[in-house]
């Protein structure tokens, strides 16, 4: 019983966890089924095991996620035991982003103590960009807490010079890698690094353990990859974004060299087996696939503010609503320009801004930030202070980690041995940090805001460090004490900044709120800093005025720490009350100063309610008889909310972006003859992968009458649709509900 009784410390966590919990799960309906691209994969992983270990976008398994199997797993099982919902493909993330909190405690505790571990985990939990990937099913947290379970095996090996420690470290990044792929190797510099440094054992034995131990992660690592592509691939389904059906490809490059800025290399070097035309049909591909998902959400920020403005459906269709289009405001019909939005999943209208996303960009997108594509900012040291979607959801403690690793460097004398559990962890921390910010700061590559959640558990942490080992330097008289008080202003003033790119946008009392924490923290760093001076004048021998000035200090020290952290809280707790845009999961200021909520009931945007496809999805349905595929469309992007509400297989012919090219046209002939194939929804959303096909079904195919299909539009939405057909129909890459056409390919199949 010893070990159940409640201590100050176990108190404190446990509140600590509640909070994680209650920003991770309260009100989580609002999300709907999250990214309706992976919803839509996870319902046909439950369907058969074939789908489960291949990761099937589709029921059929025609084509893959364009992501490794691990976290897609995780989200499957949890359907399986819970049913298919929003919440039971959400729970997994929830469930991590609590765990990491431990996790991190657990971490800083063992070698800064009880406060800088509780610190650090309090940081952790409300930084904005960490609560809203929690709150998601894109599965970067799950990611996370992976590595932070490895960097528990790494400091232990560090210090007992223990190499079982090692491997284990590298297989849980192997296992990262299979959740995210490249992403997890940000991790790497940490841990080789610090266990490099660490001093139990010679260094020759160190690299031959590394040696090994990089082995063991490379095997892990690929394992999965491996056996999917030796799968032959008629046995299996085509690997969604791969130019070549690999897994390894992908890995290579559109999780690789596309990450980094470097698809000029993609498109040449590794397409040297191929012929120019193709190379180039590549390249294209993949720059309207960026273009065209930048387009997607700068509708998508237009559409919610549409949603705002709504007072009743005169003021809907003026922003462009089509069929479905909601009287309580919602806009769960179509975005302007036909575009649709699948649950929040990116429906790319035809159109949208020229410059990426001058006007929106992120998930709140009022206030002119920008970033839905985190390389659409200027790249620099400023990049993540930069007025932008990125900014809101990091920056909040990384001023305090950097001052807190240096206090920590000075309080230990940090150098190249690590001897000691205190000096182990901040290399640790710092060499995650860092590369990372300088990833991020300066990359050119394909990046979203919510992959910052990697940098969320080594600022929270270096901040718990930092404020810990700063206010031991505080009570030395020396230069040292000045850096707790530089500290609180440095930070105060990065809230400011953050307060001056919101505020406009703001409520009064939240803005109130944020303006008396941040003059809390100059003030704190003033009266710190008098308190220096002060205590500089002290006698040696009045020991009891200088312990009623260390504990004044100490009370001004806790309320500065609250006030540091009132801010993030804000804008993480926005996540509760507005959605986190299930595309690009964003919290923070952003989202609370763009205004868009929800509907009370929790119901989602876009088409996952039914309501703009049910007629289309009846249509299908009545006339199916035996067919493999209830539908055929261009890309996922049209395929995923008709697979999440009828678990009938639909083919995307195109992948995730419409680009690939998973069969010829003999192949889908061959399909068509067959009678596995009859209905084909041309145009929609992607770059048009398959638009030789797409041609031969428009040129042979039946044109079902819209009527039969689409749900009858009002005459003002009528008039402007009958204005844009023509164009509509004719134009490529994303369209909406306008440029689609229904084609019927029962009789073409009797010429076959």
């Amino acid at each position: 019983m010893k070990g159940l009784r409640l201590t100050k410390e176990k108190i404190c966590i446990s509140l600590i966890l509640i909070l994680s919990g209650i920003l991770n799960f309260a009100n989580i309906a609002i999300e709907g089924y999250g990214n309706g691209y992976y919803a839509a994969g996870v319902k046909s992983m439950t369907m058969n095991l074939k789908n489960f270990f291949f990761v099937s976008f589709d029921p059929a398994g025609f084509v893959t996620i364009d992501k490794p199997a691990m976290g897609f797993w995780l989200q499957a099982i949890s359907a399986k035991i819970f049913g298919f919902s929003g919440w039971s493909i959400l729970l997994p993330q929830a469930l991590a982003g609590v765990i990491s909190v431990y996790l991190l405690y657990y971490l800083v505790k063992k070698s800064f103590g009880i406060t800088a571990g509780l610190i650090s985990a309090l940081c952790l939990t409300v930084t904005p960009v960490f609560v809203a990937a929690s709150r998601n099913n894109t599965i970067d947290n799950l990611l996370v807490v992976t590595l932070l379970f490895a960097c528990i095996a790494l400091t232990k090996a560090a210090e007992a010079g223990k190499a079982k420690y090692l491997y284990l470290s590298l297989v849980l990044v192997g296992i990262g890698f299979n959740i995210k792929m490249l992403e997890a190797y940000m991790i790497g510099p940490a841990i080789y690094i610090t266990y490099l440094l660490s001093s139990k054992i010679s260094f020759k034995k160190k690299i031959g353990q590394l040696i090994i131990g990089s082995i063991i992660l490379v095997a892990v690592s690929l394992s999965w990859a491996v056996i999917v592509d030796l799968t032959p691939a008629q046995n299996r389904p085509y690997v969604g974004s791969s130019t070549n059906n690999s897994e390894l490809e992908l890995i290579i490059g559109h999780n690789g060299l596309e990450r980094l800025g470097l698809k000029s290399l993609l498109n040449g070097k590794f397409a040297k087996s191929t012929n120019k035309d193709v190379e180039d049909k590549n390249a294209e591909a993949s720059k309207a696939y960026t273009e065209n998902i930048k387009n997607s959400n700068d509708q998508m920020v237009e559409r919610e503010r549409n949603v705002n403005d709504q007072d009743d459906m005169t003021v809907g269709r003026m922003n462009g609503n089509g069929p479905g289009g909601s009287e309580n405001g919602n806009n769960q019909g179509i975005p302007p320009n036909g575009g649709q939005s699948n649950g929040g999943n990116m429906q790319p209208p035809s159109g949208g801004m020229p410059d990426g996303g001058n006007q929106g960009g992120g998930p709140g997108g009022q206030g002119g930030t920008r970033g839905t594509f985190g390389s659409e900012v200027k790249a620099g040291i400023t990049r993540l202070f930069a007025k932008s979607s990125l900014s809101d959801q990091i920056i909040w403690f990384l001023p305090l980690a950097v001052l807190g690793f240096i206090a920590g460097l000075i309080k230990e004398k940090l150098n190249f041995k690590l001897d000691n559990k205190r000096k182990i962890s901040l290399v640790l921390w710092i060499t995650w940090l860092v590369p990372e910010f300088i990833y991020f700061s300066f990359t050119t590559g394909l990046f979203h805001p919510y992959y910052l959640t990697m940098m969320a558990p080594p600022a929270a942490a270096l901040a718990g460090i930092g404020i810990t080992t700063m206010w031991e330097l505080y009570k030395e008289r020396s230069w040292k004490s000045a850096i707790l008080p530089i500290a609180f202003a440095v930070t105060g003033a990065t809230h400011l900044m953050m307060l001056n790119y919101f505020s406009s946008n703001l409520s009064t009392i939240i803005r109130s709120i944020i303006i008396i924490a941040v003059i809390l923290c100059f003030v704190i760093s003033v009266l710190l800093a008098v308190l220096i001076i002060l205590k500089k004048n002290d006698n040696d021998n009045n020991n009891l005025v200088t312990n009623k000035k260390i504990y004044l200090s100490r009370i001004l020290v806790g309320i500065g720490t609250i006030s540091i952290l009132v801010t993030p809280f804000i804008g993480s707790s926005a996540a509760i009350t507005h959605s986190v845009n299930s595309s690009i999961p964003s919290a923070g200021l952003e989202l609370l100063s763009n205004g868009s909520k929800v509907s009370l009931n929790g119901t989602p945007f876009g088409r996952s309610n039914g309501m703009d496809n049910s007629k289309l999805i009846n249509f299908l349905k009545s006339n199916k008889t035996t067919e493999k595929y209830l539908l055929v469309v261009s890309s996922s992007q049209s395929a995923d909310n008709i697979i999440i509400q009828t678990g009938e297989s639909v083919m995307a012919l195109g992948g995730f972006s419409g680009s690939d090219k998973t069969m010829t046209l003999e192949q889908f002939k061959e399909l068509v003859k067959n009678g596995e194939v009859r209905y084909v929804l041309s145009g929609g959303r992607g770059p048009g992968g398959s638009n030789e096909i797409m041609n031969w079904v428009t040129e042979n195919g039946k044109v079902v009458l819209e009527s039969e299909y689409k749900d009858t539009v009002t005459n003002n939405n009528m008039e402007e649709n009958d204005i844009n057909k023509d164009t509509n129909s004719k134009k490529q890459g994303f369209g909406g509900m306008n440029s689609e056409q229904l084609y019927d390919l029962k009789d073409v199949a009797a010429t076959l």
